[in-house]
């Protein structure tokens, strides 16, 4: 196993600061191999402390056969880390809450933007548009910077959200339950799922939680899903309630409050009709809803160069649309820091776990209202990406990763931080404490979605809607087309710019997917057609070659 790579281990040996005469034994002890470890030239001892204060199994590649060799040098175990002073300690169990035992379980909080870019946070690098509450969130954390939603559509990322499913198994595939022409005119009408599925709500609930359902909320009474109190009493729509201003935060504290004081554990889930300046932009009586002040703060971004950090599909320009939607986000921003700064003062912070993510994305245009084509709605990044942050004090390190996650993966996270029982059905996703604690990684892991035509077809078979299915693995993301019928935007502009052909992209050096490499990398392509193929069969939907 080690053969004569001779220069190599000696090479390891000197910079891991161990007796080359006994590597090899040392590495085939261990089980360590090491061909095709490359010269440590550059390497130096402040990257080699780092490495070994690092747990094993979170590494691969040469810093794994690296930290390896030096613990079965050491005589230490694969549980066992180096600190600062040079001493191998053992792996620190994780923190747990400094709380009574019958309140330990922690206060869980559920945070989803609305319509908003994964580029549009001071913490994903955009310099025009200011969220010092949502990167001081991100900071206090671990902040998943390749996050996705599998549809884009707020109705049904949120259903995903509650239920832990995709689209094609709840069957909610769009916002609207009426067709497109008539989804501004009326309000969709109060046909949901929701009532065939073990909820987030009802889980919860079963663990003695209290739950608060406030702003937008598609499927029916709050307790059709499970939730103990709430603002959609009524069945039907309740997009904005009670909404997006001061009173909607204080809905919030005040059924903290209310959970407080019954030593009760709470589930909360906060989601403003925020940055959604479509319906958000101004009052019936068109008065700005944003305050003026951050309105007047956006008109730098003007001479700030923004086409570099906007989404590449348009110029800026002058446009107002982007001045009003970026003070929008900021008092999205603002928002947040109130509801996370209530918690800090009620002392419950560090026992809180908070999760945020966007719903859907957004790239907006001139039209008042109206998004870009490989936007809201599609398959594409600029519609599925958004970052993911879980911030938990008392128990998840900060951190940054740059694996993918999923929102199918929250549900299951949630349920077991608060230690409550799975559904009966498996859920698809991925409890993501034990990557975020270092006792796993999901580096090989891949994400799917899928996009639909905006007329629901039929609840009981979304397939018949079905458009577009993708998948990301690594750096690659495949897209390809199915033969149903429609336009996942609804709009003229949309159909001529949808694409047939498979769409192949790599999300590192192209990450607003413009250059499409299908035909250039088979290899690449049939190992993720493969993986679409069979993430889950279908019965009539083809793809289109």
């Amino acid at each position: 196993m080690v053969g004569g790579n001779t220069h190599l281990i000696t090479c390891m040996a000197a910079w891991t600061g161990v007796d080359a005469t006994k590597v090899v034994p040392q590495a085939l002890t261990a089980g360590v191999g090491l061909y095709g470890f490359s010269d440590p030239r550059g390497k130096d001892a402040a990257r080699l402390a780092q490495l070994l204060a690092r747990p094993v199994h979170g590494l691969k590649g040469d810093d794994r056969n690296i930290a390896t060799l030096a613990r079965a040098y050491h005589g230490v175990g694969m549980d066992t880390i180096r600190n600062e002073k040079g001493e191998w300690v053992k792996i620190p169990e994780p923190r747990t809450p400094a709380v009574k035992a019958d309140a330990a379980k922690p206060n869980i909080v559920l945070i989803t933007a609305d319509d908003m870019a994964w580029t549009d946070y001071s913490m994903m690098g955009n310099i025009h548009v200011n969220t010092p509450h949502l990167a001081k969130l991100a900071a206090s954390g671990v902040l998943f910077k390749r996050g996705y939603v599998p549809t884009a559509w707020s109705r049904s990322s949120l259903m995903t959200l509650a239920t832990g499913r995709y689209a094609h198994e709840h069957g909610i595939t769009v916002d609207d339950l009426v067709s497109y022409e008539g989804a501004f005119k009326k309000a969709p009408q109060p046909i949901s799922s929701i009532g065939r599925f073990e909820t987030l709500g009802r889980l919860l609930k079963a663990q003695g939680y209290l739950s608060h359902q406030s702003g937008r909320w598609f499927e029916g009474r709050y307790a059709d899903a499970g939730f103990t109190h709430g603002t959609a009493e009524r069945g039907g729509l309740s997009y904005d309630k009670p909404g997006i201003g001061p009173d909607a935060v204080k809905a919030c504290t005040d059924f903290i409050d209310m959970a407080q004081k019954e030593a009760k554990p709470f589930f909360l889930w906060y989601a403003p009709a925020l940055p959604a300046f479509n319906h958000n932009g101004r009052k019936p009586s068109g008065v700005n809803v944003a305050p003026e002040k951050i309105v007047e703060n956006q008109k730098f971004i003007l001479s700030h160069d923004i086409d570099k950090y906007y989404l590449q599909f348009q110029k800026f320009g002058t446009r107002g649309d982007i001045t009003k939607y970026y003070a929008l986000i900021e008092w999205f921003d603002e928002h947040c820091g109130e509801l996370i700064a209530y918690l800090e003062k009620k002392g419950i912070r560090d026992n809180t776990l908070i999760v945020y993510l966007s719903a859907n994305g957004w790239v907006s245009i001139r039209r008042r209202g109206d998004f870009a084509p490989r936007s809201k709605g599609s398959p594409y990044d600029a519609g599925v990406r958004t970052p993911v942050i879980y911030s938990w004090p008392a128990r998840i390190a900060p951190g940054v990763s740059e694996s993918l996650v999923s929102s199918v993966d929250v549900v299951p996270t949630i349920l077991a931080a608060a230690g409550a029982r799975s559904p009966k059905k498996a859920l698809p996703g991925t409890n993501l404490l034990p990557v975020m604690e270092g006792k796993a990684n999901i580096d090989d892991r891949a994400v799917f979605g899928e996009a639909y035509a905006r007329d629901i077809a039929s609840m009981e078979n979304p397939e018949a809607a079905l458009l577009k299915r993708w998948v990301i693995h690594k750096q690659y993301k495949l897209i390809l087309t199915y033969d149903g019928q429609g336009s996942y935007a609804g709009s003229t502009q949309e159909r001529r710019s949808q694409t047939t052909a498979p769409e192949l992209y790599d999300l590192v050096s192209d990450p607003f997917e413009q250059d499409n490499l299908y035909g250039r990398l088979p290899k690449v392509y049939e190992s993720l057609r493969s993986r679409i193929d069979n993430w889950y069969s279908l019965k009539e939907r083809k793809a289109v070659k």
